[in-house]
């Protein structure tokens, strides 16, 4: 009795602070406590006390098949097609708060329906609005609109009012769909607890009685909820997603609490007269578009010697700098903000690296990237990390512990763009919990959209790309003004410019790059086709729509040739002349036939 209660039902009950875990070679212990090892005579009890010692480990907790920490577009997606396969799912968003002026957290929905894609496609409308009708590139008074002097007036409160009350009905939407989905949503803050083992049950102790070896489950994680008002929570998941994506990265400067991020831009209660927007990559270019299309004085400042350095084609990155020069904001080059000085009232300076010092400014806007948060969640050892701090996973979306899996902007898996992360996690759950253990998605050719001005589309690789993959590629490529600036002066014109890589012999369409007008509306429908494997025959076997600027994309000089030779829409290839008939399928049938009894005889033999 002494020896059963020494052994078995006293680790049951640690001392407080003490955590009780359930660990290989039937041993029971406490954290700071001695190790207590189960005798095989007590094999019987032991395996009833192994069940009471699982359930008192996890008494604390609630069980789910799946607990998601992070509300954004991925962790979305993954809870309602996991519970519609019957899991039981909850997901953890955090909501936001402020510190200051920075905004912590996005609330559900994340990122992109928050502070990201879709506020930020409101303003690109509202900006193109005001392109169309009064900017230097206007097109309006060229189609004989009369438009009064000083007759066009915006009002940035009031678009402010109407954008956020659209924002809030769809983050509540996201709560509405996972309630309805039969997801659980808890908000609150969320890390990694205990990881909590257990062992399969054996029929025997002892392998050579004729029971199984011993073998570890794959382990249970504890996460811990911390809610706004303190409270906490303890879940117990059997598979735990992370999918808690990023947060914005501000260099460290003196004056750098004078800026604002592209998260606090939405939180503006009126139209900056002169802003200054810091960085090179697509957020800094797409924030400062908006903001002189609107009519602000805009300046944009960035180190190299053109914006987008990484990831475009260089011909689409020189179209976007030739169209910023001409009709853009201010660009300022090889500039490195080092310092931000408050002035006279609310404005403020720009000191760059080799001295120069600009004034007047009432908004300064920083977007130089983003920085993971996965290990924000404290996470148990073993959750490896790249350089940079993304959750390394592999193709599978899985990480390097068992039964934690990670998706979207917070992985290596090299794409931080809403519809990759929602299709990351609906192919996960198809593979944990829908019975398709092939689901996962293929990270190429990932179509993206920069709602620059004039807008970009793109797929597939780049020139440079396609030559290292390939060694020697062909091009296709063009820039045009389109009709909708027929009317306007030369210099008063915004040009498309479109491109094709093609590599190999029958011209396969590698690359897919548009700039200008409606680019970003085109680049889906031809996306299928790249992603496809499409040849440059079968885009010009598609007839041109006309007059539209799609049309050059399948019309580029040399049509229906190759190396001034004719060259035949696949649909005329020879085909084999095999004409199938009853008589044919009987014939086929006979002979079959014969041949298996024949077989059947030399068998017996």
């Amino acid at each position: 009795r002494r020896a059963f209660s020494e052994t078995l039902l006293k680790p049951l009950f640690p001392k407080p602070g003490e955590n009780l875990v359930v660990s290989g070679k039937w041993r029971f212990r406490s954290v700071e406590g001695p190790q207590r090892i189960i005798p095989g005579w007590m094999e019987d009890r032991g395996q009833t006390l192994l069940k009471m010692a699982s359930a008192a480990a996890t008494a604390a907790g609630e069980d789910y098949d799946l607990v998601i920490i992070g509300g954004g577009s991925g962790g979305s997606a993954l809870s309602k097609r996991a519970a519609g396969y019957g899991a039981k799912v909850a997901i953890i968003d955090r909501g936001v708060r402020y510190d200051g002026k920075e905004r912590i957290g996005a609330g559900p929905g994340g990122t992109c329906v928050n502070v990201g894609c879709v506020p930020k496609k409101v303003m690109f409308m509202a900006a193109s609005i005001n392109e169309t009708l009064g900017d230097e590139v206007g097109i309006a008074e060229g189609f004989g609109y009369t438009l009064k002097k000083d007759a066009l007036s915006f009002d940035w409160g009031t678009l402010k009012k109407r954008r956020d009350a659209y924002v809030r009905r769809l983050s509540e939407g996201y709560v509405n769909g996972w309630k309805k989905a039969n997801v659980e949503v808890i908000h609150g803050f969320a890390t990694f607890g205990n990881v909590i083992h257990d062992e399969e049950e054996k029929k025997h102790f002892f392998p050579a009685f004729g029971g199984k070896k011993k073998t570890p489950t794959p382990p249970k994680y504890e996460i811990v909820v911390k809610g706004a008002d303190e409270t906490r929570r303890t879940l117990v998941a059997k598979k735990v997603a992370i999918a808690v994506g990023g947060k914005i990265s501000m260099p460290s400067i003196p004056g750098i609490e004078y800026a604002i991020n592209s998260d606090s831009f939405f939180d503006l209660e009126r139209q900056p007269k002169k802003a200054a927007v810091v960085g090179a990559g697509y957020i800094a270019v797409e924030m400062a578009g908006i903001l002189h299309a609107l009519g602000s004085e805009t300046h944009l400042f960035f180190r190299g010697d053109t914006v987008l350095r990484r990831g475009f084609d260089p011909f689409i990155v020189d179209q976007l700098m030739q169209a910023m020069e001409a009709h853009g904001p201010e660009l300022h080059a090889k500039s490195t903000v080092e310092a931000i000085e408050k002035t006279d009232g609310d404005l403020y300076s720009v000191i760059t690296g080799d001295g120069t010092r600009m004034d007047g400014f009432d908004c300064i806007l920083v977007a130089i990237g983003r920085e993971p948060l996965g290990k924000t969640l404290k996470p148990p050892p073993g959750l490896a990390f790249d350089e940079s701090g993304y959750v390394v996973v592999d193709e599978y979306e899985n990480t390097t512990l068992p039964n934690v899996y990670a998706i979207g902007d917070v992985t290596t898996s090299g794409y931080e763009l809403t519809p990759v992360a929602i299709a990351a996690g609906r192919r996960l759950a198809d593979r944990l919990f829908g019975g398709e253990p092939r689901a996962r998605l293929e990270y190429y050719d990932v179509a993206t959209v920069v709602f620059s001005h004039p807008p970009i589309g793109t797929v597939g690789l780049t020139e440079p790309e396609a030559q290292k993959l390939y060694g020697k590629v062909k091009v296709k490529q063009s820039a045009f003004g389109s009709m909708m600036f027929a009317f306007n002066e030369n210099d008063r014109k915004v040009k498309t410019g479109l491109k094709l890589v093609l590599a190999g012999p029958e011209e396969t369409v590698v690359g897919l790059h548009c700039i200008g007008p409606l680019s970003d509306e085109m680049i889906q429908g031809f996306a299928v086709a790249v992603r496809m494997g499409a040849t440059r025959r079968d885009f010009e076997a598609s007839v041109a729509i006309h007059p539209t600027i799609a049309e050059e994309l399948v019309t580029f000089a040399g049509w229906g040739t190759k190396d001034g030779k004719v060259w035949l829409p696949p649909y005329l290839d020879p085909k084999p002349n095999v004409i199938v008939t009853k008589a044919n399928l009987l014939s086929l049938a006979t002979g079959l036939a014969a041949g298996l009894l024949a077989a059947i005889v030399l068998m017996k033999k």
